[in-house]
């Protein structure tokens, strides 16, 4: 079995299932699973902390721009300004109750796929063969163009050069996450950005020069897809996604704990035909404090760092997918494939473990599947297959059971290995004083990812230690036809 310990669904890493051969880890990386809303918020955090606010010019012009469309809802009750932990963000204009609408933000002013269709942009991307986010990249490098001559121009200059997304991380930076998932998640991330920009900047771009009068290069690009991954609010995203302009300057706070939705889609207007993106506050903000919302509650700190550039010293973000996987080299492929699909899995499962918390209920399972083999190989047959989970649910044998003891804690030892410092120097480094913005990311993920490894390293270890004490297929079978009692002793019948 080839076992690999991962974090995060774009590009999966495997956990190969090698038989008769004992199992073995191996460690690959994915891409993210989603994007979201702009912004920020230790306690609040804002994905535009690493770029200095724009001008005061420049968020006066903006501010007007917002007001002469209504986008502010008429009522003043939120304002774009400089935030202290960098960036932009919105603060009360006055007390604000719980629910209070801040933003009305009309569909005219939202970069969406309708506002490349109906630009001068539509006709050189064609019949929508594009994927939402390249098409909507692309009109915010045309618009950017274009200058003042834009309609988005009053938004397009407060927009940060970048973030603390780990996308625009030096290679130095880059150094300080050696080992962990988000860095091959990060590097998978740009490889297939840097794949669609080749692509659009041959198909589209260059034969495009009136659109596009500049050279547009592989960072334009970059800054276009890390605006998206960073302002787009978690449930506008794949043929939905859109950016909202104003709306999308709210930061985040992790005092904000409610799964509740901040903000709706709705008509407005004479038979609501008019289309606005309307936010509110989700609690009691005081005059002139920071509105904040909670991007996402399910996100790890490494998607954070990924897709806004901060994280939270919360041990609920601490996660790491453990991605297995049914080898094609494995002689019971076809059984085990069937098996899994049968139980509404496939080749390949993914598993989130986050700190603090118990295993996802699928693992063992799962694992003791990709273990099959010897002499426990006849749960694979055709008899057994409609009552086979309900059996790899429970310990199937010693062997078995110490195969995957053995497989998780090798891939654990060999992921631990990859890291350049250990938990307590991570912790130690995180105890000090003026950490900078991008270290201090780095050295939260890794600890996280560590002691996430470790946790699981301890449950497996208990586990070997458990075997002998564990009731296995064979004497549950026995007990179910009544040849061994309740306490293991062989019952003898008397002719």
């Amino acid at each position: 079995m080839a076992a690999a310990i991962h974090h995060h669904h774009l590009l999966p890493p495997r956990l190969l299932s090698v038989h008769p051969q004992p199992p073995r880890l191996r460690i690959r990386r994915p891409l993210p699973r989603r994007a979201a809303a702009s912004g920020a918020a230790a306690g609040t955090s804002s994905s535009t902390a690493a770029a200095p606010p724009p001008t005061d010019a420049a968020l006066q012009e903006f501010r007007r721009w917002v007001s002469s469309h209504g986008a502010d809802a008429g009522a003043g009750a939120a304002a774009p300004a400089a935030v202290p932990e960098g960036g932009l963000g919105l603060v009360a204009a006055r007390d604000l109750p719980r629910g209070e609408v801040l933003a009305e933000v009309p569909k005219k002013l939202w970069l969406d796929a309708d506002a490349v269709a109906a630009s001068d942009l539509g006709a050189a991307v064609g019949g929508g063969g594009l994927r939402p986010w390249v098409a909507v990249a692309l009109l915010l490098l045309r618009e950017a163009a274009r200058g003042a001559g834009s309609p988005w121009a009053p938004y397009l200059a407060i927009l940060p050069r970048q973030t603390d997304s780990t996308i625009f991380w030096s290679e130095e930076e880059l150094l300080e996450i050696q080992g962990t998932q988000l860095l091959s998640t990060t590097m998978g991330v740009k490889e297939y950005v840097q794949s669609e920009f080749e692509s659009v900047e041959a198909e589209i771009i260059s034969e495009n020069k009136e659109l596009f009068p500049g050279t547009v290069t592989f960072d334009d690009f970059l800054w276009a897809f890390g605006i998206l991954r960073s302002r787009v609010f978690a449930e506008l995203r794949g043929d939905k996604l859109a950016l909202i302009p104003f709306a999308d300057l709210v930061n985040h706070s992790d005092d904000i704990a409610s799964k509740e939705s901040s903000w709706e889609i709705k008509g407005k207007g004479l038979f609501g035909r008019d289309v606005v993106f309307s936010l509110r506050t989700p609690v009691n903000v005081k005059s002139g404090e920071q509105i904040y919302i909670q991007y996402d509650l399910d996100k790890s700190n490494a998607e954070l760092a990924l897709d806004y550039g901060f994280t939270e010293s919360n041990s609920s973000r601490d996660a790491y997918t453990l991605t297995l996987e049914i080898s094609e080299s494995d002689p019971f492929y076809d059984d085990k494939l069937d098996i899994a699909e049968l139980n509404g899995m496939g080749e390949t499962a993914y598993f989130d473990i986050v700190l603090g918390e118990s295993l996802p209920p699928q693992m063992l399972p799962y694992l003791r599947l990709l273990c099959l083999g010897g002499t426990d190989a006849f749960l694979l047959e055709a008899l057994f297959r409609n009552a086979v989970w309900g059996h790899l649910e429970l310990p199937v044998s010693q062997d078995n059971e110490e195969a995957i003891c053995q497989v998780i804690r090798n891939a654990c030892k060999s992921a631990l290995g990859a890291y350049h410092t250990t938990i307590e120097e991570d912790e130690e480094l995180l105890g000090s004083e003026n950490l900078q913005p991008r270290l201090q990311i780095a050295v939260e993920v890794r600890a996280g990812e560590k002691k996430v490894l470790q946790q699981i390293d301890d449950i497996f270890k208990q586990r070997e230690e458990e075997l002998d004490g564990l009731e296995y297929y064979q004497e549950r079978r026995l007990k179910d036809i009544g040849l061994v009692g309740d306490n293991g002793e062989i019952i003898f019948w008397e002719s």
